[in-house]
This record gives C-alpha cells, sequence and structure tokens, in this order.
C-alpha cells in the first residue's frame, strides 16, 4: 500500500466514523498547523514582515557588498531595498549610459551599487550635503561623503540643490536612476530634466513611492507615469520601479 492510498484510507475513516465536533477539530488543528509552518517569519525588517526566503541575503556578493558599505546605514537596515537597487542596477550595466542617484545622504545605496556591479560607468550622486539630514535627525559632512567615494574615479559628486545643479550631469545618455529626494518638487524637476536622456530599457528607481507620509511624491509620479505611458510597478518594500521603453 502506497502512502498516497493510505492517507486517503485515513481521511475516509475519519470522514465515515469520526464524530462530526471532534472531524471538525481536526480539520482546524491540520489547517492551523500548516498556516503555522507556512507563516514563520522569514524576513522581518524596514517594515517588511514576510514568511518568503531573503534568499538574496545568502548571495556572497550582495554579502560582500553590503559588509563593505553598512558603516553608512542612517538608520534601520535595509536590505531588500538594497537587493532591488542591485539588482535594477545590475541589469543596466550593460546598456550605453550613466547612472545617476538624486538623493545620497551618506551614501550607502551608491556605494552598495558601485560595491556590487563594479560599474565603471560614470556615476553622478547628487545631493544638498548641507549639514543635518531632517528625515533621520543626523548630520552628514560633506567631508565624510568625499573621502567615502574618493576610490572611486568614475563618481562625480554635484553638491547643491536640484533643478540648479542638474545642468552638471555632463552626459546625454543615462542607464540608471535612483530617486530619493523625499519631496515631490525637485523629483519632478529631476526626472523631467533626465527623460529624453534615458536610453531604452534603463531602469529609475522610485525609494519613497509607496511609504506612508509620501503621498505627494507618489501622485506627481501617478500623473507623470499617465503623460509618459509608463507603469510604475509599487514594490513591498515601498519602491516604485519604471523601464522605459
Amino acid at each position: 500500500m502506497t502512502l498516497r492510498t493510505r492517507r486517503q484510507k485515513l481521511k475516509d475513516y475519519f470522514k465515515k466514523y469520526l464524530p462530526s465536533p471532534l472531524r471538525y477539530l481536526y480539520w482546524l488543528v491540520k489547517v492551523l498547523r500548516v498556516k503555522i509552518i507556512l507563516w514563520i517569519p522569514r524576513y522581518n525588517e524596514d517594515t517588511i514582515i514576510t514568511a518568503h526566503y531573503p534568499y538574496f541575503l545568502e548571495d556572497e556578493k550582495f554579502q560582500r557588498a553590503y559588509e563593505s558599505a553598512k558603516y553608512l546605514e542612517l538608520g534601520k537596515p535595509i536590505h531588500w531595498r538594497l537587493h532591488t537597487l542591485c539588482w535594477a542596477a545590475s541589469k543596466c550595466e550593460s546598456l550605453d549610459g550613466a547612472f545617476v542617484e538624486c538623493g545620497v545622504a551618506r551614501g550607502l545605496c551608491s556605494k552598495m551599487i558601485l560595491e556590487y556591479t563594479n560599474t565603471k560607468k560614470s556615476y553622478f550622486l547628487l545631493d544638498k550635503w548641507d549639514g543635518l539630514e531632517k528625515y533621520v535627525g543626523r548630520y552628514v559632512d560633506f567631508a565624510e561623503i568625499e573621502e567615502t567615494f574618493s576610490q572611486y574615479p568614475n563618481v562625480n559628486l554635484i553638491k547643491g540643490t536640484i533643478p540648479e545643479t542638474l545642468k552638471y550631469v555632463k552626459t546625454d545618455k543615462i542607464a540608471f536612476i535612483h530617486m530619493d529626494l523625499n519631496s515631490a518638487e525637485p523629483e519632478m524637476a529631476a526626472i523631467n530634466y533626465f527623460w529624453d536622456k534615458l536610453v531604452p530599457n534603463a531602469i529609475i528607481v522610485l525609494d519613497d513611492y509607496g511609504h506612508p507620509g509620501f503621498e505627494e511624491q507618489r501622485y506627481a509620479w501617478d500623473r507623470f507615469a499617465l503623460d509618459k505611458n509608463v507603469k510604475i510597478l509599487c514594490l513591498p518594500t515601498g519602491q516604485g520601479l519604471i523601464i522605459k521603453s
């Protein structure tokens, strides 16, 4: 008798001989046991709790990149957001065009991308770097930023406010943009300036798209996407992702 046959005979027995209340209890325990097994949290970080396996944490390449950059974290770890960025930047590595990040803070995301992709593309990092980062309540020293990226000759630090500094992004082709300005107005100024420079299949990752408290940005991006006839993928990390066709 096969295992499947034995299981079926057991089910038939319970269905035929077990009193109804006990039968219901049996199935309730069975269902609860399965649900408990399925819903053991395997990732609990950055407001994400899931039973899905974060296999990227086992990737040695990702681990090395994170170890080199984690000292730049401004708050809680954001592994899944970093994974999204590394994936997107890797997809854009084969495209013709530069990388751009608008809103850098201490540089965790940019350094992760640099270490993970080992890109030699021109990488433009734009931020005010004017001292206190209000969303994290921590001081960011520009001299520290210069030190962090001094080992990357392809990195261009552009200090100042957007849109005034956009003209210093000296490239006609862009393959990847990470947008994290925490405000709709400068993000719209930046994307309107860069849109025609984006090559086909270029990727834009929006850091704040789905986060509570940033609805003004989401509305602005939704209007922009509608106008350009593109779709925004809303990710459980709170990020949004656009691929330019």
